[in-house]
């Protein structure tokens, strides 16, 4: 099975396909549902593509909040590939499923967007959470929206971010329960993960960030948080959809909170030692 890609980018003839490539074809094929535990090991991403005309204030904007939005990749306009990624990763298909913004609300959620490119777009993919899972896993810290096949649960704070040009607004975090000594470990974990959001920016009374309801996320799925755990939050890549809602953009697209983009990249390529 090659599906479009050729022997140099299936790695040679006796080459097995990469998990992230197939997860990739899987999108192509109409998968559309959590990748979380997907091509475990390789870099997944948070897609936002914005005109050209927007890119330079969206690229300062993810300078300027590096916890919430780290680049990991960028396109070139017009180009729907970006070969640091993948060969043959193509954004127009490659995600399970798309948000298509009008006017800051989501107006539609297709399993592609061939018919949404245009030249003048530019795509962004941001570091995601679910690339630093593997360590966490590797070191027997329970992660419960794999456990229970859903999605990661993600909520909108009062911690804003730094503004720049028409965006502004508010840090998007995901949530994972941890018992306390667990938690202490996961921060020493993804803290050497600076690229994919790194070590949590709260930890405990969701309240005093603006979360009032644990079992109401704005994104994802909920998930239980037991009598003996605290919910440990990191900053997450789906501020960008919170942003371009509060600017209330013309047009604008993103993936669907929890349906990422897997790229070719390796967990281990993105530690810090």
């Amino acid at each position: 099975m090659n599906v479009g890609l050729t022997k140099k980018e299936q790695g040679g003839r006796s080459a097995p396909m990469l998990p992230s490539v197939q997860a990739r074809l899987a999108c192509r094929a109409g998968m559309a549902t959590t990748t979380a535990g997907v091509a475990n090991g390789f870099v997944q991403g948070n897609l936002a593509i914005l005109p050209e005309k927007l890119a330079g204030a969206f690229h300062r904007f993810c300078q300027l909040n590096p916890k919430p939005c780290p680049i990991i990749g960028m396109s070139d306009v017009g180009d729907p590939r970006i070969p640091s990624l993948g060969l043959n990763l193509d954004v127009r298909t490659d995600v399970p499923r798309y948000r298509v913004w009008r006017d800051g609300e989501v107006a539609e959620e297709p399993t592609d967007i061939m018919a949404h490119w245009r030249d003048d777009l530019v795509a962004f993919v941001i570091g995601c959470s679910f690339s630093f899972e593997e360590a966490l896993l590797a070191d027997d810290l329970p992660i419960r929206h794999i456990e229970r096949n859903v999605r990661v649960p993600m909520y909108r704070t009062n911690i804003p971010c730094s503004p720049s040009g028409p965006f502004a607004g508010p840090m998007v975090v995901s949530m994972r329960p941890f018992r306390p000594a667990d938690a202490i470990r996961a921060v020493q974990i993804t803290s050497r993960f600076p690229a994919v959001h790194g070590a949590p920016v709260h930890l405990g009374h969701p309240q005093s960030i603006g979360i009032k309801d644990i079992a109401k996320p704005d994104y994802g799925d909920p998930v239980p948080v037991e009598a003996d755990e605290i919910p440990v939050f990191w900053a997450c890549g789906v501020t960008p959809q919170a942003v371009i809602a509060a600017a209330k953009l013309p047009f604008a697209i993103t993936h669907a909170p929890g349906l990422m983009l897997v790229t070719d990249l390796r967990n281990k390529q993105l530690a810090v030692l």
